[in-house]
């Protein structure tokens, strides 16, 4: 088998996977790659606001109840009518089936990042056959490699490593954290690195950034960049100044609430890019 490679639905060359649109036919957004729809069930329509924007990721948080998928980010929260199928699945299908085989016609695979909230065994044992019956739009993984469709099920928070590795066939690949900086666990379980900010820095974002912050946040990205992994921290401002902090150094996904307002950023960086390419400089970060 070939040397194992990032996950092409994040990535056209790392560090730059979140400022890069990629062009769609049939009048829709760009697709902004590393634009990642944080908490996107809060939206005022979950998943369409994000697809209107064009958003390369879209994130929602679920808890195992009484056999249910449910999506909330509290358990008190929770709506038996607010299901993982309800809210993504079904409408993610039906807008594939449209679309020729793609999420946005003409474009990339898409990531859902499913954050588990509740015990991370038993949420994995009921999801995997439910995702089972949306296998004809999800990148496949087994022991030969994969086979990336529409969309790319990404498990964050509460995760069973070991029971997703185990199985010979899987839907779905690992959200991982520091420990996996070095690690040789496959990229293909493992494509992307995301963690809280605090575990890099306890820097306040208010005051001028000092000046062992920039170093340690360019390992990190050399680090998981080196084994093939893209990385994203949240717990970060969600603002432009952040956002570009974060770009500067190489980050490939940028999390935000304000869809229209990362969009919006991120293209306004493209068109400055595009620009600087023109006459032979590259804009300031």
């Amino acid at each position: 088998m070939p040397p194992l490679k990032p996950l092409t639905l994040l990535v056209s060359c790392l560090g730059l996977v979140s400022a890069v649109a990629a062009a769609t036919s049939n009048g829709e957004p760009p697709v902004l790659l590393g634009a990642h729809a944080h908490n996107d069930y809060r939206q005022k329509r979950p998943l369409r606001d994000a697809l209107d924007h064009g958003f390369g990721i879209i994130e929602a948080d679920i808890w195992l109840v009484e056999e249910r998928l449910l999506v909330a980010h509290d358990r008190k929260d929770v709506n038996p009518e607010r299901t993982l199928q309800a809210l993504y699945l079904e409408p993610l299908r039906e807008r594939v089936r449209q679309n020729g085989g793609r999420v946005y016609r003409g474009g990339p695979t898409v990531t859902l990042v499913i954050d588990v909230k509740s015990e991370a065994g038993p949420t994995l044992v009921r999801l995997h056959p439910v995702l089972e019956q949306y296998a004809e739009m999800l990148t496949e993984f087994d022991r030969t490699g994969r086979r990336e469709r529409a969309v790319t099920v990404i498990l964050s928070g509460n995760r069973d490593q070991a029971g997703l590795a185990a199985m010979p066939r899987r839907l779905a690949a690992l959200d991982g954290r520091r420990e996996h900086l070095d690690s040789d666990v496959s990229v293909d379980l493992v494509p992307i690195i995301s963690e809280n900010w605090r575990t890099l820095s306890d820097w306040n974002w208010r005051d001028p950034m000092p000046e062992s912050v920039r170093p340690r946040l360019a390992e990190w990205v050399q680090r998981a960049h080196a084994r093939g992994r893209l990385v994203r921290f949240w717990g970060v401002p969600d603002r432009p100044d952040a956002w570009e902090v974060l770009l500067a150094a190489g980050v490939d996904v940028i999390g935000s609430d304000n869809l229209g307002a990362l969009q919006a950023f991120l293209l306004q960086r493209r068109e400055r890019a595009r620009g600087a390419d023109g006459d032979g400089h590259r804009p300031r970060p």
